[in-house]
């Protein structure tokens, strides 16, 4: 049996190999106007969250467009199935990551990294088309922005970046409780989510369970 505090290396280590996919800039544009890229709100879109497609929406946005079209409109959460699980999601959401947390015990150390996701538009093609309307998400906006860019690259044309993501940006208030917390915005706190899990919504590449093990 395990000592209480065995698993806390291997889990220090995951969550040191999320903040280096979390801090991976993603391939920005700017739009044709020079002029910096906005959601319908008018917020301004900072630069690591844009996209080649110019496609923005708040998470609030995202939940009214499904309402309106939920036949229409998919939600692709690209965040690590241990985040769709644990930190919870859109119940509507599908997950399919962009990339992956990885590590190992190696001569008694622990090694972490990250490793992208090579099937990632092609497990989006399992359940979009290229003219679907289809409301990405991560964390925080960075790593939506990433899958962005790789599906406007394979013919997405729809593709719209929630720059807010599911847990939302940090709050900046030395004086509140929540100061350094993701209590702002984002889609826990703008619209419904769940923590459990539809296993026909997390689409990983054969074999993913066997190598987390």
């Amino acid at each position: 049996m395990s000592k209480p505090n065995a698993r806390l290396p291997t889990a220090l280590a995951a969550l040191a190999a999320l903040s280096v996919l979390l801090a991976a800039p993603p391939i920005v544009s700017a739009d044709e106007t020079g002029e910096p890229a906005k959601t319908a709100l008018g917020n301004e879109v900072p630069e690591r969250k844009r996209t080649t497609l110019g496609l923005y929406v708040t998470a609030a946005e995202a939940y009214e467009m499904w309402l309106s079209a939920a036949d229409k409109v998919k939600v692709i959460d690209v965040r690590t199935p241990e985040e769709y699980a644990f930190v919870g999601h859109p119940e509507m959401s599908w997950n399919i990551p962009i990339a992956f947390v990885t590590y190992q015990c190696k001569g008694g150390r622990f090694e972490y990294g990250s490793r992208m996701n090579p099937d990632f538009v092609a497990h989006v093609l399992e359940v979009a088309a290229p003219t679907d309307v289809l409301l990405v998400t991560c964390r925080s906006g960075g790593r939506s922005a990433m899958a962005v860019n790789a599906l406007a690259a394979a013919g997405f044309k729809n593709a719209y970046n929630i720059v807010d993501g599911v847990e939302g940006d940090k709050v900046h208030d030395p004086d509140s409780v929540f100061d350094g917390k993701r209590m702002r915005n984002g889609w826990k706190n703008s619209a419904p989510w769940v923590y459990s899990i539809d296993p026909e919504r997390v689409i990983l590449e054969q074999g993913t369970a066997r190598q987390a093990q």
